[in-house]
């Protein structure tokens, strides 16, 4: 089948003029010494899911929202508002937002913490990508998945990001990609879970992903292996892995929680650990894959976090900076990665399984939490992607198990070896809107992975 592509060179919607128009206006409604800073959000979304490769719920979102933060001194007041395109309709919105926040400052407090970029700058991403048409996309699936029960959720389009300052600062982001999940039910009930995410749809992609998952099914028709609890040699494919850093990022590499003692990579930073030489993480600005400005007005830059297994920088974002008397680099107001990008080894993936030998070979992990924050230890389970493997060939699937496991040790004297081929992992996340950014990880081969019940 040949590919049917959809050059998504814009929105239907002009939103980057639509967006200027909005910050010139409030920038002539300023009054004395005010400034104000403005936030956008947009996207034009295909969503689908599809349920035995058959598409069960079909849609597109076009939404934009804009935020206001008025600044008078040291005081501050925000709004936020549903834009609809209709230049009229938003500059309407906007005057009468303007007099609202007006008004909510003059009983304001002061704000001891409040800091922002006085610099003027402008940045622009604008990234085209290539998506599949959504009807091409589904005849595409029915012909991959035919005879498979294939369970998926599609979403693909534009996303955008914008920042204006009535200082004359301008930041513009917008990008075509796509994120696509399935799994591949056996009729035990257990599955393979694969994703495809990116900015180019490959039809020949997507069906070497859907062929390489299905081989592995009839061995999800074995009798599973039960294991008892214990230590196991393990290969952590780069979906589990992020699955452990993921977590271990929320405020692991925050200045706020290192200030406060409660990063979870607190001994790391102190340097009473230290990981394997091996490891080098950064928050990795030149993806391409978040924003390269934050909504207090600064550029950001890629940040060391890790290198050669020892703690370099942290993220910090200006209200710690103010706290903390400490400089701010552009992090998000979660202080967590939004671009966490880990350096490859030498394992490629065609010797994953015999550098194996026996042990278990773990694709993704499920309900990840912590256990011991001050170890930096966690917990979860496995699932359907976790296979028991023998002298190089996946025997049998596991029956799930909870693991509890530190990465200091993981990332520190039980890592053997890292994959040789980072991947990159879009956001899922569709909570209100399509996040932005994602994760760029290679697997890892560790001695013992610790299997507790």
């Amino acid at each position: 089948m040949s590919e049917a592509m959809l050059l998504q060179s814009a929105t239907t919607l002009d939103w980057h003029r639509h967006f200027l128009l909005l910050a010139d206006e409030v920038e002539r409604a300023q009054k004395g010494a005010e400034i104000t800073l403005m936030s956008f959000s947009a996207e034009q979304s295909d969503f689908i899911r599809f349920n035995a490769a058959k598409v069960r719920q079909i849609g597109q979102v076009s939404q934009g929202k804009l935020t206001l933060r008025l600044i008078d001194g040291a005081r501050q007041a925000y709004s936020t508002l549903t834009v609809c395109g209709d230049a009229d309709a938003d500059l309407h919105e906007v005057t009468d937002a303007l007099a609202t926040l007006r008004e909510a400052l003059r009983d304001a407090s002061d704000d001891p913490h409040l800091l922002f970029d006085t610099s003027q700058w402008e940045r622009s991403t604008r990234r085209a990508g290539k998506l599949p048409q959504p009807q091409a996309l589904v005849r595409t699936v029915a012909e991959c998945a035919k005879g498979l029960d294939f369970v998926g959720f599609y979403a693909g389009g534009t996303i955008v990001r914008g920042f204006a300052s009535t200082r004359g600062s301008r930041g513009w982001y917008e990008v075509s990609n796509f994120n696509f999940s399935w799994s591949l039910y056996d009729p035990s009930g257990r599955a393979i879970k694969t994703s495809y995410a990116g900015d180019h749809w490959s039809d020949a992609v997507f069906a070497g992903k859907i062929e390489q998952a299905a081989a592995r099914l009839p061995v999800l028709a074995r009798a599973p292996r039960a294991l008892s609890p214990g230590s196991y040699r393990s290969y952590l494919a780069p979906a589990a892995l992020e699955g452990l850093l993921g977590v271990t990022a929320w405020s692991g590499f925050s200045a706020r929680a290192q200030a406060t003692s409660r990063s979870e990579l607190y001994k790391l930073h102190t340097g009473e650990i230290a990981l394997d030489p091996r490891v080098t993480l950064t928050e990795d600005l030149s993806l391409g894959i978040t924003p390269g400005f934050n909504d207090d007005g600064y550029l950001r830059a890629s940040v060391p976090l890790i290198q050669d297994g020892r703690s370099m920088e942290r993220l910090t974002n200006a209200r710690s900076a103010r706290e903390y008397g400490l400089q701010p680099n552009g992090a998000l107001d979660s202080e967590a990665p939004a671009a966490l990008s880990m350096e490859g080894g030498d394992l490629a993936e065609e010797d994953v399984l015999a550098q194996l030998d026996t042990g278990l070979y773990i694709g993704n992990l499920w309900y990840v939490n912590f256990s011991d924050r001050m170890n930096c230890r966690l917990t979860g389970m496995t699932r359907f992607a976790t296979f028991w493997v023998e002298h190089g060939k996946i025997v049998a699937p596991l029956e799930a198990m909870r693991f509890d496991d530190s990465m200091y040790r993981l990332l520190g004297d039980q890592l053997e070896r890292l994959g040789a081929q980072p991947e990159l992992q879009l956001s899922d996340s569709t909570w209100g809107e399509r996040g932005t950014g994602g994760t760029h990880l290679p697997g890892a081969l560790v001695r013992s992975f610790e299997l507790t019940l």
